[in-house]
């Protein structure tokens, strides 16, 4: 209340729009009560109260939230589900929460707004606030702009569902753009390029594999799948070697649990080569329908950071590609896919590659990786002239 006396109203040349501190109070009616609203300029005040009138004259007048972002915000991330039907992961909504937390004082604290009072300028103003930051994983480094585009995205999805609750009247994260510059003349580093093993490469790493987790390499190599795809693979299920052999991609092992692929795209049926698909009907244990066809020596479900800091790392040291990790067989499978046939490629085209891969979209693909033109998805014989010597 002390600070509320510091800054007295005072009256301004438009009646019912006061000057209050650096701000600007306006007064409107919602069905005949009198209530307040507040705004960062002079012509902004004028405007909005010139809404709400009009709002109040066609009967849609509706109060001005009062609850402030934080508050609104703690409480929408314990409950959201996504605004997909695929749903919403926990380690989701754990980051959902550190990136809340840092936006919090932003609008509580800097610019002491509530949540109904934010408009398109402030969530402009947040971006470049965020632009400001230090990455607290990594000293002395601005946040890089993927990361400021997932706070952007969080703040979005939460003022959609205030919007459809009817707590504020629009969202105001709508529409804005994140540009980030990146790289020589900024704080920031260029983006890295993803990064996928040659023939040459592939070769040599497998064949420096321990021999329990080359079959692995060569599959992930071979189809594209993400570790938690490829790790929760079932024999009998999703593994079908008579006729024409392929992967069937119907779930996956994230967050310490099975559960669907994040989108539908992520649902699908991968090809395999005839010679992966005799190596893995050689590889079947007797009466293991069911059970995973990747495991570790002992028969336990595979762990990404195990697989990585003991598995691949020494053997990316040993063949000089020591920054090899299990994604790295998906970014060089995509190339294989594309690259020519001259070449010792699939010659794929973007939309092949992208119902390979499972993405969304083959733009997001094309983004992603390089182009080339084809039709059909076509079989997988090819990719045995790519990780096995001739016959």
């Amino acid at each position: 209340m002390a600070r509320e006396s510091r800054h007295p109203h005072v009256k301004t040349k438009t009646a019912g729009i006061y000057k209050r501190g650096n701000r600007y109070r306006y007064t409107y009616r919602v069905r005949g009560v009198q209530r307040w609203g507040s705004a960062s300029t002079y012509d902004e005040a004028r405007r909005l109260k010139r809404q709400a009138e009009a709002d109040d004259d066609r009967g849609e007048a509706r109060e001005l939230a009062t609850v402030s972002f934080g508050a609104y915000a703690r409480a929408w991330v314990e409950t959201y589900q996504g605004r997909t039907s695929s749903g919403f992961r926990e380690s989701t909504r754990r980051s959902y929460r550190q990136m809340l937390e840092r936006i919090i004082p932003f609008f509580d604290v800097q610019l002491r707004l509530r949540l109904g009072e934010i408009e398109p300028r402030d969530v402009k103003a947040h971006v470049r606030w965020l632009m400001e930051l230090e990455d607290p994983r990594r000293p002395g480094r601005l946040l890089g702009k993927s990361t400021i585009r997932q706070h952007v995205a969080v703040v979005r999805a939460m003022m959609g569902d205030a919007t459809e609750e009817s707590v504020i009247r629009s969202n105001p994260a709508t529409g804005i753009r994140v540009s980030v510059p990146e790289g020589d003349g900024t704080d920031r580093p260029a983006p890295r390029e993803k990064r996928a093993l040659t023939i040459d490469e592939l070769r040599r790493l497998l064949a420096a594999l321990p021999p329990h987790y080359r079959l692995l390499a060569e599959f992930l190599a071979h189809t594209g799948l993400r570790i938690g795809e490829a790790s929760e693979l079932r024999w009998g299920r999703d593994v079908v070697l008579t006729g024409r052999p392929y992967v069937k991609v119907r779930w996956q092992f994230a967050d310490g649990r099975v559960c669907a692929p994040k989108t539908r795209y992520g649902k699908r049926d991968v090809p395999l080569s005839p010679g992966l698909a005799a190596t893995l009907a050689a590889a079947q244990p007797p009466g293991s329908d069911g059970m995973l066809v990747f495991t570790t020596p002992n028969g336990s479900r595979l762990d990404r950071h195990n697989l990585l800091a003991k598995v691949l790392q020494p053997a990316g040291r040993a063949t000089g590609v020591p920054w090899v990790t299990p994604h790295t067989f998906r970014h060089t499978c995509a190339s294989l896919l594309f690259a020519p046939v001259e070449h010792g490629g699939g010659g794929k085209n973007a939309k092949q590659v992208q119902e390979w891969l499972g993405h969304h979209s083959p733009a997001y693909t094309l983004k992603e990786y390089v182009h080339l033109v084809d039709a059909g998805v076509g079989d997988a014989s090819f990719l045995d002239t790519v990780t096995r010597a001739a016959a």
